[in-house]
């Protein structure tokens, strides 16, 4: 077990494309997606503890979720726990978990992970870490993990990459999101991966990074490091954050830095972004129904169908439909269009008694 190795937990994202099984007070990540008996975030902490101590990782999420994350994961002290005042995307949170770390420890190697991902071979997901981790040791590199993409999905980053044998590869490009023209040239050319959203590097480096890409925000974070880890360290973030920029760290720090790698997995993943990822991972029937609830179908197929047992769900001649019970709301919607569900919960925020729904 390497003490030297650090892992930072992101979990403040809302969930929205899950609405409404997920909700603001319960986002995906506090939610057993996968019928487990765990929740996304149970499951991803397991997955790190093989690799580092308890004591070095860390939670970033809102500061209304923190206490379900203390609730949930109750081996993490108030300190592991970092709560962002506001939503200021990834850059914000990195920039905050790095600094906290470097004040702790300046040969640390950060790991740094989602949430609410699935990884299955979590053994051979492991392997990779360590090896991105010594790759990481000397303090020069930024690291990226990159899935080799088993068809053209639109809803994922894609990295291209220099196609030299070392096992961290130089990173040429990154693209967010492709139309399905150019995954499938993507999917064909070999020379690109997903992009995993998971990172390693040296505290040093990503520390030197943000100040040279983002020097406003580094210079904000430079400013309170001395009170991070004590007693001041909340009236300090509160402070800090309005003065972020809301920036992802693909686009402040990855996407311009010369010093970026990837790592290449073969270990099934998903981002669990969307309806279709959940139906996509699920047992299904024989009509290719993903059913949790007590339900009768007819004529129906590719559907997700969820609800509670003591309710009956009567479904009739539907094909690729997300039908569902959660709570106060039933929903009935085509479950692939998940640009749809934004849209669904912005109406929702403009009726009466709004925040009962969302």
């Amino acid at each position: 077990m390497n003490k030297n190795l650090y892992v930072v937990l992101m979990a403040g994202g809302v969930g929205v494309r899950f609405w409404p099984y997920s909700r603001n007070s319960r986002p995906k990540q506090f939610l057993d997606v996968l019928g487990t008996g765990k929740t996304l975030i149970q499951s991803t902490l397991e997955r790190f503890l093989p690799l580092c101590p308890m004591e070095n990782i860390y939670v970033v999420t809102h500061e209304e979720h923190a206490a379900l994350v203390k609730q949930q994961l109750p081996e993490l002290s108030d300190q592991q726990i970092l709560a962002e005042p506001m939503r200021k995307n990834t850059a914000a949170c990195i920039a905050y978990a790095s600094y906290k770390i470097y004040e702790k420890n300046k040969d640390a190697i950060i790991v740094v992970s989602p949430s609410d991902h699935l990884i299955m071979k979590e053994n051979e997901f492991r392997d990779i870490i360590k090896k991105a981790v010594d790759q990481a040791k000397a303090q020069d590199k930024l690291i990226t993990l990159g899935i080799k993409p088993t068809r053209p999905e639109t809803g994922y980053g894609y990295i291209q990459y220099h196609t030299e044998k070392n096992f961290a590869k130089k990173v040429k490009t990154f693209t967010e999101k492709p139309e399905l023209t150019l995954a499938k040239k993507f999917l064909e050319s070999g020379d690109f991966v997903w992009n995993a959203g998971i990172f390693i590097w040296g505290v040093q480096a990503i520390v030197k990074a943000l100040q040279s890409y983002t020097p406003e925000m580094a210079e904000v974070f430079e400013d309170i490091k001395t009170k991070l880890g004590t007693s001041e360290e909340k009236g300090a973030i509160q402070a800090a954050y309005p003065q972020c920029k809301s920036i992802s760290i693909d686009y402040a720090v990855m996407e311009k830095a010369q010093n970026v790698y990837v790592c290449l997995g073969d270990f099934d993943w998903s981002d669990l972004g969307s309806w279709a990822s959940i139906h996509e991972i699920s047992a299904k029937d024989e009509n290719n129904n993903a059913i949790s609830a007590n339900a009768q179908t007819y004529d129906t197929r590719n559907c997700i169908i969820r609800g509670s047992n003591d309710k009956l769900i009567v479904v009739q001649g539907l094909n690729g439909y997300l039908v569902g019970e959660f709570g106060n709301v039933v929903i009935v919607c085509e479950k692939d269009k998940e640009e749809q569900f934004r849209r669904f919960v912005n109406d929702v925020k403009t009726r009466p008694n709004a925040n009962e729904f969302i």
